[in-house]
């Protein structure tokens, strides 16, 4: 049995690609080691694999990166291993050294274009340091893959190495029946629109969310998960008296999750063109808004705006003005046969879609490492 031990920044909790990554590989007979971090708030894990979380002294910035990739690379060394697995580039430099040392076979995750995200667009010269770092790895590397085939294009074309790609789409979603007393006391008799995710972050389009709902009637907002603006959203919630319209919750296991994203009438995904890796970015909640058959609303990026109105599934919006998108919003709960037609489509999607696809050609890339 081949040991793979798999590294991120996070926390463990909440990572869906990452679990479902290490699921797989544990279900066709690899061991795997998943290594974090853990914060005074981290909750407890229930994994079927093994898990190993750094407490450290720094939890944001440069020394967080120093902190946490010397960690690594220490515990990479004295750590049994067949393969390495790196997600993203803040933890490709501690394995890219290890496998040296230790000769292992490594792995590389990319779930985005790392430098391009808008935290670093504005900061060129911790940018650079990425970059920098990107640009002596990447050509070195021989068993790469990303999330789309955009993403992979691009760094094909930078680098000359082959890219595979792994989409980061859901499980089946096979619940039988909704609940329908955590219905009543989520949403009552409103309709429900949903934004999730671990990353509601700068230019994602939640500030114009909470803003939009002072134009709707008989209409709750769930925002559920983490991400640099949550605070914003809240002095915004208190500023604008929507509290009886707007909820916001903490990240939450999946499967309960999920029983948020079943129940809502709405999932908005509503990314800004700010930066190339929002353009090229796939969300992992609109995967999960197909798999609960959740009509949605998102703004016109590339790849999201392709798939949606391919597949027929929801409403493309090339605006966030607060009022517009309200006035999108009533138009679409308005409009109960072109409803019907998406939800009807949905469905079709969710066989399309679907992790238990991706997981076939993930089982190949690893059986062929080289």
């Amino acid at each position: 049995m081949k040991r793979v031990v798999v590294s991120v920044t996070n926390d463990l909790v909440t990572d869906q690609r990452v679990h479902r990554i290490c699921s797989t590989l544990s279900q066709n007979n690899y061991e795997i080691l998943l290594i974090g971090r853990q914060f005074s708030d981290s909750k407890t894990l229930q994994k079927k694999y093994k898990t190993y979380r750094f407490k450290l002294l720094f939890n944001k910035g440069a020394l967080f990166y120093a902190e946490y990739n010397i960690r690594l690379f220490l515990k990479l060394l004295f750590t049994k291993s067949d393969i390495l697995l790196s997600n993203d580039l803040d933890t490709l430099l501690a394995n890219f050294l290890a496998s040296k040392m230790l000769k292992k076979k490594l792995v590389y995750d990319s779930h985005e274009l790392f430098t391009e995200v808008p935290e670093l667009i504005n900061r060129p010269f911790i940018q650079k340091i990425w970059l920098n770092i990107e640009k002596f790895i990447f050509p070195k590397l021989k068993n790469v893959y990303t999330v789309n085939e955009e993403i992979a294009k691009i760094y094909n074309k930078k680098y000359h190495v082959k890219v595979r790609v792994i989409k980061n789409i859901a499980l089946k979603y096979n619940s039988k029946n909704i609940d329908s007393n955590f219905r009543q006391k989520i949403k009552g008799a409103n309709k429900m629109i949903i934004l999730q995710g671990s990353g509601i972050n700068m230019d994602r389009g939640a500030e114009e969310a909470v803003e939009m709902m002072q134009y709707l009637e008989n209409t709750i907002l769930y925002i559920i998960g983490s991400g640099d603006v949550i605070a914003i959203l809240k002095e915004k919630v208190t500023h604008l008296k929507l509290n009886n319209k707007v909820i916001l919750k903490d990240r939450i296991p999946y499967k309960q999750l999920m029983k948020y994203t079943q129940i809502a009438d709405l999932g908005l995904s509503l990314d800004k063109n700010t930066n190339l890796n929002y353009e090229y970015s796939l969300p992992n909640k609109v995967f999960d808004y197909i798999q609960t058959c959740t009509p949605i609303l998102a703004s016109n990026r590339k790849l999201v705006a392709n798939l949606i109105t391919k597949q027929n599934i929801g409403k493309i919006t090339t605006t966030h003005n607060p009022k517009k998108l309200a006035e999108l919003v009533t138009s679409i709960f308005n409009d109960k046969e072109e409803y019907a037609l998406w939800i009807k489509n949905l469905k079709k999607a969710a066989e399309i879609f679907n992790w238990e696809k991706e997981a076939e050609k993930l089982i190949k890339i690893y059986n062929h490492i080289h």
